[in-house]
C-alpha cells in the first residue's frame, strides 16, 4: 500500500479529480524510468480520468546525477516549473550533468540566481529524502515502481496503459 497517500506536498498532473490515481517512484537517471516517461505521457494523453503523481526515488549509489536531478526539479518547482523540468530531464536523460541542470533552467526561463541558490537548499534535499523514505515504507525497492489507486502495480510498466484502461 502507498504510504503516505497523495497529499498537497505531491506534484500532480493530469486530471486533478481523476478517478484513477497513479503514483510513480522514479529516478531521472534510470533508463527504465526514461522508458516509462513516454508510456506515462501517452497514457495521460489517451485517458482523461488519470491523476498522476511523481515521487522521487533517486538510486544515488548507482546513478551519479539522480539526486541532483531530483533537487533540480524541486528547485524548478519553487518557480512553478516542476513538470517542465521533469519532462526536460527525461528528454535529456543521456546528458545529465550539473551544466545541463542550469541550461534547462535557462531554457525554462527560470530566475537562474534563485535556481542556483535553491539547488543548495537542504530543505529540497529533505523533500527528496522524504519521498525516498515514503517509497521504502511503501515497499519500493527499484525504479520505476507504480501504485494504482494506492496499490502497488506488480506488472510490467510497459502494460500500464492497457491495465489502467480496463
Amino acid at each position: 500500500m502507498l504510504t503516505p497517500p497523495i497529499t498537497s506536498r505531491d506534484h500532480v498532473t493530469g486530471n486533478q479529480q481523476g478517478s484513477t490515481e497513479i503514483v510513480e517512484y522514479g529516478d531521472f537517471q534510470c533508463p527504465y524510468c526514461g522508458e516509462a516517461f513516454g508510456i506515462v505521457r501517452d497514457l495521460l494523453q489517451a485517458l482523461g480520468n488519470v491523476k498522476f503523481v511523481f515521487r522521487h526515488f533517486p538510486l544515488a549509489e548507482s546513478h551519479e546525477y539522480a539526486m541532483d536531478a531530483a533537487i533540480a526539479t524541486e528547485a524548478a518547482a519553487r518557480q512553478q516549473q516542476f513538470w517542465p523540468m521533469h519532462d526536460a530531464l527525461y528528454q535529456h536523460q543521456q546528458e545529465l550533468s550539473d551544466e545541463l541542470f542550469t541550461e534547462l533552467a535557462q531554457q525554462l526561463q527560470l530566475n537562474l540566481d534563485q535556481f542556483r541558490e535553491d539547488m543548495q537548499d537542504n530543505i529540497l534535499v529533505s523533500k527528496v529524502e522524504a519521498d525516498f523514505e515514503s517509497g521504502i515504507r511503501s515497499g519500493v525497492n527499484g525504479t520505476p515502481t507504480f501504485f494504482i489507486n494506492g496499490k502497488r502495480f506488480n506488472g510490467d510498466y510497459r502494460n500500464l496503459l492497457a491495465v489502467v484502461r480496463h
